[in-house]
């Protein structure tokens, strides 16, 4: 892309490159892409792309290599992330413009993460920021694609069911969830649990139908690999892409699944459904809160972050 340092009238050097320029290198840094760049920092994808040719001609130095799907950082421009990226969050803080939006009012905060999570421990936990002037933006998905979509700059925290790979994204744990082995009492009676060993109960379980959220089984086969020692074999009957439906299928009688206590809580202990089974060691899950690099840019990120944060321990 680049070749020869530009030069100032008289065959000077060129100053030191405009810091619209910095920031929109910055941003497509982050994103990994000139497309997420463009959205992160409310320009057009051509504007990102003359932006960058005209850094590079000002440094003298390609920064970026072309992927099939975004571009990849040159060793320099990584080594120039490092020296920018503290100085241009500093300075977003004082004036309110970061790589992720003109300053001003503090932009939406975009969060992101399992549907019933969202709704059932998320919301209630913001609410009262809310009042306060914070405006959310919330998606719902599965945490390998919501990571993706964190990476190119769609949001700016996810709750994740698994650490992300690599160093590029700050990642903290925010809970742990139990799972449970559930049906309603009419099933729980046929089969004989709770109090039934471990052996009869599976031996039990055989003709029951199972519920779901996904057909590969996710929760159920990591609950029978850890708890039972063995694959769990059987198909789903039922398959429904949310836990809260999964939960309102066992309620109304359509067999067994495994769920995370907390969204089965007030089901339990209403006697709407029956925990098959208690090991002594059940499955845990931690969940964690992922942040996308420049978020704290906006301050209402950091509000959201700390107050999940803070309730979480009581989920």
């Amino acid at each position: 892309m680049a070749s020869e340092p530009e030069e100032a009238p008289g065959g000077a050097p060129a100053g030191p490159p405009d810091l619209n320029l910095l920031r929109t290198f910055l941003a497509v840094h982050r994103s990994g892409s000139f497309t997420a760049a463009a959205q992160l920092i409310g320009l057009s994808q051509p504007t990102v792309t003359t932006q960058i040719r005209a850094l590079e001609r000002q440094l003298g130095r390609e920064l970026f290599q072309r992927l099939p799907r975004g571009v990849a950082p040159v060793a320099y421009a990584d080594e120039l992330a490092a020296r920018v990226t503290a100085p241009l969050d500093a300075l977003a803080a004082v004036t309110g413009r970061g790589v992720d939006g003109v300053g001003g009012v503090a932009g939406p905060v975009h969060l992101a993460g399992p549907a019933e999570l969202l709704c059932l421990r998320v919301l209630p936990a913001l609410a009262p920021l809310i009042a306060d002037g914070v405006r959310l933006r919330l998606t719902a998905g599965l945490t390998d694609a919501l990571l993706e979509e964190l990476r190119a700059g769609r949001h700016d925290l996810v709750l994740a069911t698994t650490r992300p790979r690599g160093r590029t994204l700050s990642a903290a744990p925010l809970m742990d969830e139990e799972f449970v082995l559930v049906a309603a009492p009419a099933w729980a009676e046929r089969i004989g649990a709770p109090g039934c060993g471990a052996t009869a109960l599976l031996e039990s379980l055989h003709g029951v139908p199972l519920v779901v959220y996904a057909e590969d089984l996710p929760i159920a086969r990591r609950y029978w690999r850890h708890v039972f020692g063995r694959r769990l074999t059987c198909g789903a009957a039922v398959t429904v892409p949310d836990l809260r439906g999964v939960l309102a299928a066992l309620t109304a009688g359509a067999g067994f699944s495994v769920l995370p206590r907390y969204l089965c809580t007030e089901e339990l202990a209403a006697g709407a459904l029956v925990a098959l089974h208690e090991p002594e060691d059940p499955p845990i899950n931690t969940g964690y809160l992922v942040q996308r690099p420049g978020a704290a840019a906006n301050p209402h990120v950091g509000l959201v972050r700390d107050r999940l944060v803070a309730t979480a321990r009581t989920w």
